[in-house]
């Protein structure tokens, strides 16, 4: 075994640490390693054919081994990500799928210890600290909560046209019924391919899909009155209204600088 392959094989965990601003990454695809994308500062979006996920503040998002993806950074982001071996057989004590993408909480502890790796850059085995640190990312893991941030997309064309419209529509209110007419496509059907193709109303959808724009423009500085306006909301409290209801905070404190517990 070469020395290169040897030293690969010795490492537990690696890391990547940049701070950037407005950009769009793709991170490369491995057979061998997960990723955990965090952001101690500001907001991911990772995007991926089966959907979209947004990484808030205290937030990260699991991405399995060969799962192609891109990052899209809003505002200044300080983004912190650690590859994890993927395992033959993954653990029954994880909380959430580990084949698939998941929005996980980061607690004081979490966030430490990714911070930790970054600033170290490798785990190796031959070293007993190193051997540590990560069983104890790996406990974390055990026992992280899951947050409902996800998007799936549907897979049949006509539905995917009316995604397409939707995600055009950031610019201006964004209305089912023109959409759907743009589509050449009824209430009822499109009802039918949301709920068979990804498990939500299309109503459900659609607050989704405006609660995840809502997240990126935030954490890039705008307010909640101007994100409530801009979304079409006919007021700022609907706006908050459902963000309660989806994330269980307003705006102002799920964006302050507590740490989820």
């Amino acid at each position: 075994m070469s020395n290169s392959r040897q030293h690969d094989s010795l490492e537990l965990v690696r890391s990547y640490g940049v701070t950037l601003s407005q950009t769009q990454l793709v991170p490369p695809v491995s057979e061998t390693w997960n990723v955990l994308v965090y952001a101690s500062k500001g907001i991911v979006t990772v995007r991926t054919e089966a959907g979209t996920w947004v990484v808030p503040p205290y937030r990260a998002v699991w991405l399995p081994a060969n799962m192609k993806a891109k990052l899209d950074v809003a505002g200044q982001t300080a983004l912190r990500m650690i590859y994890l071996r993927s395992q033959r057989r993954t653990s029954k004590r994880m909380p959430f799928d580990p084949k698939k993408c998941a929005v996980i909480n980061v607690n004081p502890l979490l966030r430490e210890l990714i911070l930790r790796v970054v600033r170290i850059g490798a785990l190796n085995a031959n070293v007993p600290n190193h051997q540590r640190i990560a069983r104890l990312i790996q406990d974390e893991l055990n026992t992280v909560g899951t947050v409902p941030l996800q998007l799936p997309y549907p897979q049949c064309d006509q539905a995917m046209q009316f995604v397409s419209i939707i995600e055009g529509s950031f610019e201006s209110e964004i209305e089912i019924g023109p959409a759907l007419n743009s589509c050449g496509s009824s209430r009822r059907t499109m009802e039918r391919l949301f709920r068979a193709e990804t498990g939500m109303s299309l109503g459900q959808w659609v607050r989704r899909r405006k609660l995840l724009e809502g997240l990126r423009r935030m954490s890039g500085g705008e307010s909640a009155t101007s994100v409530a306006f801009h979304l079409g909301y006919s007021s700022p409290s609907a706006f908050i209204a459902m963000f309660k209801r989806e994330l269980g905070a307003a705006p102002g404190s799920y964006f302050s600088n507590r740490l989820v517990e």
